[in-house]
């Protein structure tokens, strides 16, 4: 029991999907639950998100799932949510939503409310320590994304470039130091690079990197760091043509390399390159098969791609999952 209630276990099975979610809120329901405190990665973390949302709400969890559901509001204000992050990536003790994979539809959706951003959140690295190091470059890439598509996106701001500015070579910079061996400093940096980034991402949106990962993972199940890892340097690069190809400016793309460069001690190489020879040879779990075409056509109606610097084309994006994946 806990001031008076009784304290309810659950185990979180990898990422949240639809019929787990389902089956939690029907026992949680029940439950007399005042509170829910979420410990583990990102995957907790917004299982953790989703219950506190969902428990108090009337009706059923594709009433209010993007893409797939209603995408209807809550009419009901969440359970408070105290989140204490055990990896350092999705930043998702900073943001809004919960991304839960539906397999039906073979895809990664949010469920999205501003009042689900947890009401506390604790960053403590030495949870962190001694994660194994294709963990640490998993979770950490996706940091590393969300920050640069932040920065990257169309709709980045005057605070979101502040926040990106100085969290993108921090966040190079202790990915680069943990490359070499355990460093608890380095960890804490990065636990405040993925809290920043999900602040950044809330308010400036993502792009094609998410906009694929979201789909790609529903086809293959692999975690999505994993995948952030892969495709970002090819998402980079295809971007960066793009814009370039269409006259759009192209100078934010020099700035990643700056920063990413200054945080791995590399000046004058690109980000592309950097963040390649830094995940090349991980011991990442494989992608499994998938058709390119069709993640790339149903990543076109992605809410991460409306952020992207510039609209790719279904040729385009399966030009990056050959080259990436």
């Amino acid at each position: 029991m806990a001031a008076g209630r009784p304290v309810v276990p659950v185990i979180a099975a990898g990422e949240p999907s639809l019929p787990h979610v389902e089956t939690l809120i029907a026992e949680l329901r029940d439950s007399g639950a005042g509170i829910v405190l979420a410990i583990g990665g990102g995957s907790v973390i917004d299982l953790g998100k989703a219950l506190a949302a969902l428990v108090p709400a009337p009706g059923g969890v594709l009433d209010h799932l993007e893409v797939v559901g209603a995408g209807q509001p809550l009419a009901a204000p969440p359970l408070p949510l105290i989140a204490v992050p055990t990896t350092a990536g999705t930043g998702a003790e900073a943001t809004k939503n919960a991304v839960i994979d539906v397999p039906d539809h073979r895809r990664k959706v949010s469920l999205r409310d501003p009042r689900m951003v947890p009401g506390l959140a604790v960053l403590d690295a030495e949870l962190t320590d001694g994660a194994p190091w294709p963990v640490t470059l998993s979770t950490g890439m996706d940091a590393l994304t969300q920050l640069i598509e932040a920065y990257l996106s169309v709709k980045a701001n005057p605070e979101t470039d502040a926040l990106c500015r100085a969290a993108i070579p921090l966040a190079a910079k202790a990915l680069f130091r943990l490359s070499k061996g355990e460093d608890l400093e380095a960890r804490q940096t990065m636990l405040v690079a993925a809290h920043l980034s999900g602040i950044a991402l809330a308010n400036a949106g993502l792009g094609a990197v998410h906009g694929l990962a979201g789909v790609l993972g529903g086809h293959t199940k692999a975690p999505h760091g994993a995948i952030c890892a892969r495709l970002l340097p090819e998402v980079l690069k295809v971007n960066r043509q793009a814009c370039a190809a269409a006259g759009r400016d192209t100078k934010r793309f020099g700035e990643v390399d700056e920063m990413v460069s200054e945080g791995m001690a590399h000046p004058g190489e690109t980000a592309a390159d950097l963040l390649s020879a830094l995940t090349n040879g991980a011991a990442f779990p494989g992608l499994g098969s998938f058709d390119a075409e069709t993640v790339a056509k149903e990543s076109m109606e992605s809410s991460s791609m409306k952020g992207n610097p510039v609209q790719l084309t279904v040729a385009q994006l399966v030009s990056v999952l050959g080259s990436a994946v």
